[in-house]
């Protein structure tokens, strides 16, 4: 009998479906329009809200992470100094948006020093670069209620343990620390408003169009 290449690549295919048959993914596709169920594990997404509503999941935690992954969290300083300068001004902007998206939410601010210095002296200089942070977050409009100015001195928790000028070691870090004690359960709604919003900008394309008279402005 003659063997055919049409032959042989009809046998692979109908060997293939066979093998695939048992699949819970091949065997939904033959079943009706909600045949198949999803057992809550389909993405990440629907499991981390799983998680929140079963308890599994501190939202605190969970909003500490999502803070840290969207904006610098770290403050940087000059030696034996809390003045701020421009680019930490910037990034305490992007702090105060993000924070500002979540009134019901309670933020810390964490000062460390280098290891140059006794501790004594380290303290206060760390506690002065939290409070100078605080202060310009106030600035932006982000009420002090919703604020705390912590120190971290550097010989608790260097970057870098050197013990001589180090920029790195020389910082403040904010964090969420918790709910406003009023009202910790309207940040469920507002929380999915937020996802809802951003869900949207990002399936929307970059537009090259130049609308009238913008060309001008350039």
């Amino acid at each position: 009998m003659r063997v055919t290449t049409t032959t042989v690549l009809t046998a692979c295919a109908l060997l293939a479906l066979t093998a695939c048959s048992d699949s819970k993914a091949f065997s939904g596709f033959y079943q009706e329009a909600g045949g198949y169920l999803d057992a809550g594990d389909f993405g990440n997404a629907t499991m981390n809200n799983t998680l929140v509503h079963n308890g599994e999941l501190k939202y605190a935690v969970n909003l500490n992470e999502r803070f840290a992954s969207s904006v610098p969290t770290t403050v940087n300083f000059a030696f034996n100094s809390a003045v701020l300068d421009a680019a930490s001004r910037a990034v305490i902007a992007r702090q105060a948006h993000f924070i500002s998206q979540f009134p019901e939410v309670r933020f810390r601010v964490y000062g460390h020093t280098d290891l140059v210095g006794s501790d004594a002296a380290n303290k206060r200089l760390g506690l002065r670069r939290a409070q100078a942070v605080v202060n310009e977050l106030a600035r932006a409009g982000i009420s002090k209620s919703r604020l705390e100015a912590m120190v971290s001195y550097g010989e608790s928790q260097p970057i870098v343990a050197i013990d001589q000028p180090e920029r790195r070691n020389r910082r403040t870090v904010t964090e969420v620390s918790g709910f406003v004690e009023s009202d910790p359960i309207v940040i469920d709604s507002r929380y999915a408003d937020i996802v809802h919003r951003e869900y949207i900008e990002s399936a929307t394309a970059p537009s090259e169009l130049i609308q009238f008279g913008e060309e001008e402005t350039k």
